[in-house]
Parts: structure tokens; C-alpha cells; sequence
């Protein structure tokens, strides 16, 4: 009888142990609670840069997806100035795995590419709020296994690689 409850289970059982290997690290992003009066969700990105030089790779993006009409939430991504310029101009979005919703403030984890080749890297996080700030968050890393972390002081608290 314990033999037929377990087949069910194997399938997902089998997802989790082939899925764990392809991620070779992750960061974790903090978006810190600012006490306001008019408080709006903060556009986020986050690429990986090559210190010795390279094409900047984005891990991730964080916007109003369900904005629609006349002024989309794609409108304000520009905002995140330095991403932009990185090549979020040339991103469509939404960029499948990649982009998502705004995120309230708290703690959130996102992998970092497992076929990153061996080298020293940037992290860089940049977060935008109407009515708000902007900030620009650089962690040093290397490929392989050497993590790292870096606190904001306003819009982003602490990101960590590990």
C-alpha cells in the first residue's frame, strides 16, 4: 500500500534533484521598508558585467507589467538609467525568465546563470521609485565560488551572493 502513495510523488521528487545542479549560485536582493507618505514599488534590475570587459548580461527586471494603454509600464524603465544604457534600451519586454512585477519590500532570491564562464564579475543592482530615489548597488564576484555582498542606502538594503 506505502508502494502506490509513493509513485505519485516520484515525478516531483525527480524535477527537484535534476533542477538543483543548474544553479551554480543566487542573489539575494533586500528592498528596505522607507516609511513615506506616498509609497510606490521600485523598478529593479539587476546584470552581471565582466571586469575584464564584455557584454553586460541582465538577470533580471522588476516593473509594472500590468500597466497597459497609453502609458505602459515599459514607459518608466529608463528610469533605471544605468541599466538602460547597459542595454535595457534594447530589451523586449516582457523578456521571458528574465522580467517580472514590482516587488514589495522584504528579502528576494534570484539565480545567477550556472554557464557563467570562470572570471572575476560585477553584480550590479539598480533600483527606481516614483516619488522616490534611485540607486546603483556594485558586488564584486568571481566565478568559480567566491560571493559577495553590498548594502544600499536608501532605495536597495543588502545584496548578497552566495
Amino acid at each position: 500500500m506505502t508502494r502506490n502513495l509513493l509513485l505519485p510523488a516520484l515525478p516531483l521528487l525527480a524535477g527537484a534533484v535534476v533542477a538543483s545542479p543548474a544553479l551554480a549560485a543566487s542573489v539575494t536582493i533586500t528592498i528596505p521598508q522607507i516609511k513615506v507618505a506616498e509609497y510606490h514599488k521600485p523598478y529593479v534590475a539587476g546584470w552581471i558585467e565582466p571586469v575584464a570587459g564584455g557584454a553586460p548580461r541582465t538577470i533580471f527586471v522588476w516593473y509594472d507589467v500590468k500597466k497597459a494603454g497609453r502609458e505602459p509600464g515599459t514607459k518608466w524603465l529608463a528610469d533605471l538609467r544605468s541599466w538602460w544604457r547597459k542595454g535595457g534600451n534594447t530589451m523586449k519586454m516582457p523578456a521571458d525568465g528574465l522580467s517580472g512585477a514590482t516587488r514589495a519590500p522584504g528579502s528576494y532570491t534570484v539565480p545567477i546563470p550556472a554557464n557563467l564562464p570562470a572570471g572575476q564579475y560585477v553584480l550590479k543592482v539598480e533600483a527606481a521609485r516614483e516619488t522616490g530615489g534611485r540607486e546603483l548597488v556594485s558586488v564584486p564576484f568571481s566565478v568559480p565560488a567566491k560571493g559577495g555582498s553590498a548594502s544600499g542606502k536608501t532605495e536597495l538594503g543588502t545584496i548578497t551572493i552566495r
